[in-house]
């Protein structure tokens, strides 16, 4: 197969790639990480712009000094760099900061789910944790299945879409799982949601970082209502996280949190709110974590998001052309090809609990991975094939291991290097499995 050959570009503009990091024998080696999907290390622009704008850093709006005029300005023009990013119509839509995708979808559910009227949740069974437990208790809600492979099944969609059409309020869903990297078709879903009156919520993460996003015009059937993203997993540290959505929705309404920043007028018995996205954004703002975001939306847009999908896809078709020949391997997901997947492998060695291997990677190899259930549960368990009766015990003894997998995630700044210093250590541990079992899970072990 004809690879695309890793850019050394790519790797020139993320920070920390050569840091070396010790192993259980003593010698250090250079880190490979391969948990993307959690979070990326930042871009070395990103880091100099934090690092240029430091010294003009000042209390954000209704500020007349000019450090503070700048900051304020800085801060509220990093919104159209945003909206440009994903195609948002700035004119209906607004852009609201947060700390991280899941305060963003909280805040949401707080807002469309009022307790007044009685609208459903069609959430899906591969969802996040944060896109499926900010709806409980709010709305009712209900599940769009997935097949074998994981993947959502539009004829469950459609027909709960007819179930609920006269008390549908929204469909959240994931744009690329976290587990299984797959793909949903979110303008496809989107016309169907529309069809039945319905509006969509798009979680983000883990799609907005790998692929070209279009929320489309307002006025088409394959517009995306609302989407949600954070800033740690598109190489931008200091944590933000954004909900873009029509600016009507945030109106009406008072804001979960209040305080400074979120009114335009108050008396002891009389309050009216500031406009969105203000009105959502109490407090002082994380102007250092929009500094950080618009940076690295720019780094991206420079590098081309149809580039960077093409270069993870290799990596990962890469990937799992190699992997699929460990012995004992167990893929989970399309195990075929990375055509309906961003830039994640999920896996299990046979006899190999997940959380020791990942120890192994880690301690032997300084491969970082990610192993356990990545905050989704039910999918993982589907997955797994694990039974009801089994989830019970689970349940029922908190002392029990928890089932689970190891994840890989690619950035742009991995390369096939890396990749193959991976397989070797999979092969080894796979082929000398006792050993390495003896050696790890009876004696706690750390590195720190």
């Amino acid at each position: 197969m004809n690879f695309v050959r890793y850019h050394t570009d790519f790797r020139n503009l993320v920070i920390g790639v050569d840091t070396k990091v010790p192993t259980i024998n003593g010698s250090y080696v250079t880190a490979i990480n391969f948990d993307n999907a959690a979070t990326t290390p930042p871009f070395v622009s990103v880091m100099q712009e934090i690092i240029n704008f430091a010294p003009w850093y000042s209390s954000a709006h209704r500020g007349t000094g000019y450090k503070s005029q700048f900051s304020s300005n800085l801060y509220e023009q990093s919104r159209e760099v945003i909206a440009r990013f994903v195609k948002a119509d700035s004119r209906e839509n607004t852009v609201v900061f947060f700390k991280n995708t899941t305060e963003a979808i909280n805040k949401l559910a707080h807002r469309l789910c009022d307790g007044k009227r009685k609208k459903v949740i069609l959430s899906t069974c591969m969802e996040h944790h944060s896109n499926d437990l900010p709806w409980r208790g709010k709305c009712k809600i209900d599940y769009i299945e997935v097949d074998e492979c994981g993947r959502l099944s539009l004829e469950d969609l459609e027909k709960k879409l007819r179930k609920y059409r006269d008390s549908l309020g929204l469909v959240v869903v994931t744009g690329a799982s976290n587990v299984t990297g797959y793909k949903n078709p979110i303008h496809e879903i989107a016309a169907l949601v529309h069809k039945y009156h319905g509006k969509i919520l798009v979680d983000g993460a883990q799609l907005i970082p790998h692929v070209p996003f279009d929320m489309k015009p307002m006025d088409s059937p394959e517009h995306i209502d609302y989407v949600v993203f954070s800033a740690h997993k598109m190489y931008a540290p200091f944590g933000i996280g954004v909900l873009i959505g029509p600016k009507k929705t945030f109106e009406e309404g008072d804001p979960v949190d209040v305080g400074g920043g979120t009114v335009d007028i108050v008396t002891h018995d009389f309050i009216r709110w500031a406009m969105p996205p203000h009105k959502e954004e109490a407090g002082s703002p994380n102007i250092i974590g929009v500094v950080a975001l618009a940076a690295a939306i720019q780094n991206l847009e420079m590098i081309g998001m149809e580039n960077i999908e093409k270069y993870e896809n290799c990596l990962t078709n890469y990937t799992l052309q190699r992997i699929k020949n460990i012995p004992g391997i167990e893929l989970y997901g399309n195990k075929a090809d990375c055509q309906d997947r961003v830039a994640i492998i999920p896996f299990n060695i046979e006899g190999v609990p997940h959380g020791v291997l990942a120890k192994i990677l880690s301690y032997e190899g300084g491969i970082a991975v990610r192993n356990g259930c990545f905050c989704a549960q039910p999918y993982v368990q589907r997955l797994l094939k694990i039974s009801s009766e089994e989830v019970k015990k689970r349940i029922e003894d908190p002392t029990m291991e928890h089932p689970g997998m190891v994840r890989v995630s690619f950035g742009i700044y991995n390369h096939y290097g890396e990749i193959d210093i991976l397989i070797h250590m999979l092969h080894r541990i796979a082929t000398h499995k006792e050993q390495y079992l003896f050696k790890y899970t009876d004696t706690p072990k750390t590195l720190v």
